[in-house]
């Protein structure tokens, strides 16, 4: 089980269900109604955000590849 998937795993229901909805969106490039942003220092890595958990991912000619979901912590954000 790798890093993602244990955190994954960690989520109610519900807060599973909005990280699917959120990663079809991500695929469709359809980023309407979600919290995105880029994050500083970087040229292609963004986070989207509900509430606690946040969703990094890194965009790259058109694909997305998702490093990290997880609830907000103070190290979140280092690689």
């Amino acid at each position: 089980m790798d890093k993602i998937e244990k955190e994954f795993s960690k989520f109610s229901q519900h807060e599973r269900e909005w990280v699917k909805e959120v990663l079809k969106k991500l695929q469709k490039n359809d980023l309407k109604g979600l919290n995105v942003k880029k994050l500083k220092g970087t040229e292609y890595i963004f986070r989207v955000r509900k509430g606690n958990i946040r969703i990094i991912y890194r965009s790259d000619k058109g694909k997305i590849f998702v490093l990290a979901i997880e609830r907000r912590r103070e190290d979140t954000y280092k690689f």
